[in-house]
């Protein structure tokens, strides 16, 4: 290293874009139903997870959050806290053999994790959005440089 590292400072131009967001709790609710965190009105998803570009009520751009995989861990986490201990005890205090767990338990994990999936990611983009967590803007040509070339 022959150079000295830089020093990293905030962009203090985004404090008072930061400081107008909603609280968080506002903006995980908001997010969980599928409403933008940000103005509450404008939806989250275009189809059952694709994140839409930007608002359409207040431009947010939702669609550089990458929250990538912690949606689905988040979802797993919490459902196997939630369906775990019903596993053991059903297993301890009954004894089932293991084709009826499987007949039992894999469908309901599935269907607890398809229907939870959506509100947590929704959730996740208002967490990711409160805490700044926002891709940057693409770099490609403008309006317009496309209408000059």
């Amino acid at each position: 290293m022959d150079h000295q590292p830089q020093r990293w400072e905030p962009d203090r131009s985004q404090a008072a874009r930061v400081a107008a967001l909603p609280p968080l709790t506002v903006m995980l609710k908001r997010g969980a139903m599928n409403r933008c965190p940000v103005c509450g009105v404008g939806a989250v998803f275009r189809g059952y997870l694709a994140v839409v570009p930007e608002c359409r009520h207040c431009a947010t751009p939702l669609g550089r959050v990458r929250a990538d995989d912690a949606p689905p861990y988040f979802t797993i986490f919490i459902v196997g806290h939630l369906l775990l201990p019903g596993v053991f005890w059903v297993e301890k205090a009954y004894v089932p053999p293991m084709w009826l767990h499987m007949v039992v338990w894999l469908p309901l994990f599935t269907l607890i994790c398809v229907l939870l999936l959506r509100p947590i990611k929704g959730a996740t983009v208002g967490l990711m959005l409160r805490l700044g967590l926002v891709e940057d803007a693409p770099a490609g040509p403008t309006a317009e440089d496309r209408r000059d070339g």
